[in-house]
């Protein structure tokens, strides 16, 4: 498997490549981008073939009989996380982002409240304060250099619903059981649903393990709302095909209810991908990947370790890199200055995802080991007054 090979993503239409100049000011000329989490690599050639199928196969019509499709997910859920899923509990959206807009039109009502943890996947408050409800922000902690859950904070009377990140994006923090169940209990206090995204969690580096919400706490499967998809692992976000996995036969009803108000139905071609891309040779594919992001990871680490004032919070899941800039004693409008104007590079800035993000940007591992390299040096030069 090939990852080291640099593919040119410009004039592709690719959002990563030719955004980044009107986004940022950086050139896809000579620029790294490091900011859109999609990778820089081919999908594995199981789902190649499956669109060489299609594509051969020349008629594009309606998508039926999902029966491969949930028996796939049943299977990747089972044998990889070990989670046995009911397929009559799955509903299949247009990706993650369209199942939270999903899930916050089902149970919530226009001044609702949405509680999310921050600094925490910038999309969830675009979407939330988009469909005309509140965004409730409970700041997360740093312990031990990762970010912790503080659940003493009281909540306003409007909160209905919880968002929760498992794995964490952006800190790429892998929740512990004793946590997940914390924070079940704690949305079961305050009578929330609670929706976990865990679109992240077959990206988890070696020596931890990601367990999912209904396996880490299943008392609470009256109200918990699953989401996964196939599109984060395999680098097939285009396709725009998440899974909303309801357990409760009474939520499941009501999230039915939106999915026939709006008409969703699948895409045909994201279905194929994620049938083919749910078996063997995919999991082959996600460890040998997962392997090679953990060494970019090294080396990324390693060369921020070198610059003083800058940290990377462990990575333990994710290809995202969370880098504290705090230590510079810079305000974030030179440091941001410095990494795209000096280093070329276009990362996340921190403050888009929330409170406790303004000191930080978030950087995508998932490309090349060379172009790492190369960030690694654009940076330590950046910042070389601080040597």
């Amino acid at each position: 498997m090939d990852f080291d090979t640099e593919i040119d993503r410009r004039g592709t239409h690719c959002m990563k490549w030719d955004m980044m100049q009107a986004k940022y000011g950086v050139s896809p000329d000579d620029g790294i981008p490091m900011w859109v989490a999609d990778m820089d690599f081919r999908a594995p050639e199981c789902v190649q073939q499956a669109l060489r199928g299609a594509v051969d196969h020349g008629v594009y019509g309606y998508f039926g009989d999902d029966s491969a499709y949930l028996e796939a997910i049943g299977w990747w859920m089972r044998t990889r996380h070990g989670w046995t899923v009911d397929p009559a509990a799955v509903f299949t959206t247009h990706g993650l982002v369209n199942g939270t807009a999903m899930c916050i039109h089902t149970w919530t009502q226009p001044g609702d409240g949405v509680v999310v943890f921050t600094p925490v996947y910038h999309a969830f408050a675009r979407v939330i304060r988009a469909a005309g409800r509140a965004v409730i922000e409970v700041p997360l902690v740093v312990e031990d250099g990762v970010h912790r859950v503080d659940l003493s904070a009281p909540l306003p009377d409007n909160a209905r619903m919880l968002l929760f990140c498992s794995p964490h994006n952006p800190g790429g923090r892998v929740w512990s059981v004793e946590e997940q169940r914390a924070v079940a209990e704690y949305a079961r206090a305050h009578d929330l649903i609670l929706v976990s995204d865990e679109i992240h969690h077959d990206l988890v580096m070696p020596g931890h393990t990601h367990v999912p919400m209904p396996v880490a706490a299943p008392e609470v499967a009256d109200r918990l709302v699953m989401m996964t998809a196939a599109t984060k692992t395999f680098n097939m976000a285009g396709a725009h095909v998440g899974n909303v996995i309801v357990p409760d036969p009474a939520l499941r009803r009501d999230f039915a209810g939106s999915m026939d108000a709006l008409g969703i139905s699948p895409n045909s071609f994201g279905m194929h991908m994620v049938t083919a891309a749910y078996s063997p040779e995919g999991a082959a594919w996600v460890d040998a990947m997962v392997a090679y992001v953990d060494g970019n990871r090294r080396l990324f680490d390693e060369g921020i370790a070198a610059i003083p004032g800058l940290r990377s919070m462990p990575l333990e899941a994710t290809y995202l890199a969370w880098v504290d800039f705090s230590g510079t004693g810079m305000a974030a409008e030179e440091f941001t200055a410095r990494v795209e104007r000096d280093a070329r590079i276009a990362a996340n800035h921190g403050g888009t995802f929330g409170t406790g993000g303004a000191e930080w940007l978030r950087f995508n591992l998932a490309t090349p080991r060379a172009r790492v390299a190369e960030a690694v040096t654009r940076l330590q030069r950046a910042f070389g007054d601080l040597q």
